[in-house]
């Protein structure tokens, strides 16, 4: 490559910061919107069902111990 091939950085606007490649920042949106659409695995929501389940039982316990002292 040579000197007068490369080409020089954009700039994003913020005084001292070279932008990176144009087509990364719509790349990431891309890829990030495809991982909102996946979903939820069902064994994903069991296990988040057994800890708010969990987490109930546990915040009960506790009140049911503060009214008896």
């Amino acid at each position: 490559m040579t000197e007068h091939s490369k080409k020089a950085p954009v700039t994003n606007g913020l005084p001292g910061m070279a932008a990176f490649h144009p087509g990364v920042s719509a790349q990431l949106r891309e890829y990030y919107q495809s991982v909102q659409e996946e979903g939820i695995p069902e064994r994903f929501l069991q296990l988040l069902e057994q800890l708010d389940m969990a987490e109930r039982q546990a915040s009960a316990d506790t009140r049911i111990k503060d009214n008896a002292r």
